[in-house]
């Protein structure tokens, strides 16, 4: 299943990992990584662990699966 999501509104959202991994559970979309050509579409984030700070770069499009991702902490 998939979610409709508006990616220039990701940034500073937040995220629950469906099976966590490490203890990393929570995550906060921290930035919205500009493409490399102008006018080409948004296609990577950062995403930060709260748990450890880790930083994940990732397509956006994975957190409209609900299977991995649910939106907001829960």
């Amino acid at each position: 299943m998939t979610r409709q999501i508006n990616p220039t509104k990701l940034l500073l959202s937040k995220w629950t990992a469906v099976r966590p991994v490490n203890k990393e559970k929570h995550f906060l979309v921290i930035k919205l990584i500009d493409p490399e050509i102008e006018g080409d579409p948004l296609e990577l984030i950062e995403l930060e662990a709260i748990f450890s700070q880790r930083v994940i770069v990732m397509n956006w499009r994975e957190l409209k699966n609900l299977d991995n991702w649910l939106q907001g902490w829960k």
